[in-house]
């Protein structure tokens, strides 16, 4: 293929695209019922986020969602935030997901820690229906919250399930999270169950998290019962290392109906958590009914998703894309999961599990695309990927060599799905369409129902330049709200404030004058992303600043241009201001390293610390990660910071410096 550059052709649709995909056939049927005409995607973009109304009962009719009481709108008001979907409606998520039974594999389940787990669609209904009833058993009822310490594991899906078909409201988190990051998110929920592994394996490594979990329940006061899958040590649950603990056996030992508690369409489904850059990770709140809607969108009309197909995203139970994969399941796609390390016992491992399963939709982060391209690898010819029609790529953006790569490496014919959104909305605002064209480093358009512009600074549309993606209509999986937010104004702070009325992502997007794609630049807040696991600035300095040598610091995650990125994941830069008599020596960076291990993730260990004389902060005290940020990036000072604004007028100096070393 040769040097790719950006903007170039690598995918067009075939002729036969609007017949044969689901996208197509969903418009033809819009078509023939509305009386509209939408020859084109662009046509079809514009009439879904102009008549809100129809585009959504358009989902609602074409993929049978069931309510049990009837709405009596679609949309009865559209201001952001406030938006009020479907109002009247019951229905529950669950049951949309278990609708479709039988003898076909529903879940295929890959790991490092045991052999291969496999359950049917039958099988999966049996097992939600036992987990339903053992967590009734435990005292769980409509609108408690049940919490997962779980990897990506068919189980951590049963329990899920159950606790959606019960109207109780899930949350997880990775067992590679520390005590403190996993504490800090799920206390604010109040949970009254737990369920956990007892540890795992990460390639060849064992790791065992029963001092973990231990330390986390008790920072968890009211917790009612605990259980515990038996994964690290299958011979069953030590009792001694977890006492008064329920096993997973036990939680599921006695059969049961399968039954769907009728929820209102906004009930709490699940909480995610934002990066918690300025405090406390948010506790973002998603409704049965909007991610229902979102999924079922997604699913069918952008990747083109059904009951043939087997869909598997690279990801982790602390990541939405969890979430984002097991609601394949609302098409009656066979899932597969995988928990381990990617890279072990090398880059094709990933790849294997691709080929040996017969993915025909295969997602991963662009940073793993971009380390298999450096190891020079080429699945392609290396495994048998003839089932493979997709290759989601999400978490970052994908640089035009990435998009060659994957052409010329992977599979010339696949559609490559770039995509971006956010936890926030547990979905995609951009992403492809099986009837759009692809070129290389651009996401082909704005999602069908999604209002997506670029704002410059005044507020006004942009193209063809850098501005902040904003939305500025409603979507249903728009957060409910944030948990503890009575009155709202956290979740109002966190969209709504720089454009009244209208979402502000903290992306930065740039729609391309000649096409009307999207390009996406990166963050424009301070988030920290490393290989998947989304990290707040906050978190991270609660850990650093209680080393002892470190008074003070500041965390950049700065992007690095292609061909430096080495890792593919940017580099993660720690700028400590040191204690009276301290040195920045080894055994200081050891402590520093080890606490941030311990506590946060092995991933957000830094690539480098910087002694610096005081913490860059705004006359109100706000640590300046952003404009830090820029400065390394590239970015000329002034204008990224306005010296007036600051405590210290000379505190970006520092930065300055080793950007032009």
């Amino acid at each position: 293929m040769g040097e790719v550059v950006a903007g170039q052709l690598l995918w067009s649709p075939p002729d036969d695209a609007r017949a044969t995909s689901r996208v197509g056939r969903f418009l033809d049927e819009v078509e023939r019922r509305r009386g509209v005409s939408l020859p084109t995607y662009a046509d079809a973009h514009a009439w879904s986020v102009d008549d809100l109304d129809a585009f959504w009962s358009e989902i609602v009719d074409q993929f049978d969602v069931r309510f049990v009481d009837p709405p009596t709108a679609v949309l009865a008001d559209e201001s952001m935030p406030g938006a009020v979907w479907f109002p009247g409606a019951t229905l529950n998520y669950a049951e949309h997901a278990l609708r479709r039974r039988g003898g076909a594999r529903a879940i295929v389940g890959r790991s490092q820690s045991r052999d291969e787990v496999t359950l049917t669609h039958d099988e999966l209904a049996d097992q939600v229906a036992r987990a339903a009833a053992g967590l009734r058993r435990l005292g769980v009822e409509r609108g408690d919250r049940v919490v997962g310490y779980l990897p990506n594991v068919p189980e951590t899906i049963v329990a899920f399930l159950a606790c959606a078909s019960l109207g109780a409201v899930w949350s997880s988190c990775a067992p590679e999270f520390g005590v403190a990051a996993v504490v800090d998110r799920v206390r604010q929920i109040e949970p009254s169950v737990l369920l956990v592994v007892d540890g795992y394996r990460y390639g060849a490594k064992a790791i065992d998290r029963a001092t973990e979990v231990s330390q986390i329940r008790a920072g968890l006061p009211t917790l009612r019962a605990t259980v515990v899958l038996p994964y690290l040590d299958a011979a069953g649950v030590d009792r001694e290392r977890f006492p008064d603990a329920t096993s997973w056996q036990e939680l599921l030992s006695e059969p049961a109906e399968l039954t769907f508690e009728p929820v209102p369409f906004d009930h709490p489904l699940y909480v995610l958590y934002s990066s918690g850059t300025t405090g406390l990770p948010k506790a973002i709140v998603h409704g049965h009914g909007g991610i229902l809607l979102e999924h079922l969108k997604i699913h069918a009309l952008h990747h083109d998703l059904g009951e043939e197909d087997v869909f598997c995203w690279f990801t982790t139970t602390g990541w939405m894309m969890w979430n984002y994969l097991v609601s394949g399941l609302l098409v009656g796609t066979q899932l597969v999961t995988f928990d381990g390390d990617p890279g072990h016992p090398d880059l094709m491992t990933l790849w294997r599990l691709a080929a040996e399963t017969g993915c025909t939709l295969f997602g991963v982060g662009a940073p793993f695309l971009m380390n298999s391209r450096r190891a020079g690898l080429t699945p392609g010819t290396e495994v048998d990927l003839s089932a493979l029609r997709s290759v989601g790529s999400t978490g970052a953006p994908l640089p035009p060599e990435g998009f060659g790569w994957v052409y010329e490496h992977v599979k010339a014919d696949v559609l490559l799905t770039s995509a971006s959104g956010g936890t926030d909305v547990c979905s995609a605002f951009v992403a492809g369409s099986p009837l759009l064209p692809v070129h290389a480093g651009e996401i082909p358009g704005a999602c069908l129902g999604a209002d997506v512009r670029a704002f410059d600074p005044d507020g006004d549309p942009v193209v063809g330049q850098r501005g902040e993606l904003v939305i500025t209509r409603p979507m249903p999986s728009m957060p409910v709200g944030f948990w503890n937010d009575p009155d709202g104004s956290r979740y109002r702070e966190a969209y709504f404030e720089d454009f009244p009325g209208v979402w502000r992502h903290g992306d930065w997007l740039e729609v391309t004058a000649e096409r009307g794609t999207m390009v996406i630049t990166g963050r424009s807040d301070a988030t920290l992303n490393r290989g998947g696991v989304r990290m707040g600035t906050s978190e991270f300095y609660a850990v650093v600043e209680d080393v002892p040598g470190i008074a003070d610091s500041l965390v950049v995650h700065r992007e690095l241009p292609a061909d430096e990125d080495r890792t593919g994941a940017g580099e993660l830069l720690l700028f400590v201001v040191l204690a009276e008599d301290a040195a920045l020596d080894d055994a200081l960076r050891g402590a520093l390293a080890s606490a941030i291990r311990a506590s946060l993730s092995p991933r957000h260990v830094p690539d480098a610390v910087h002694a610096i004389p005081v913490v860059p902060r705004t006359i109100s005290g706000k640590k300046m990660e952003v404009p830090a940020k820029r400065i390394l990036e590239g970015d000329p000072l002034e204008q990224v910071a306005n010296p007036g604004a600051m405590q210290d007028p000379t505190a970006l100096d520092a930065f300055v410096a080793l950007a032009t070393s």
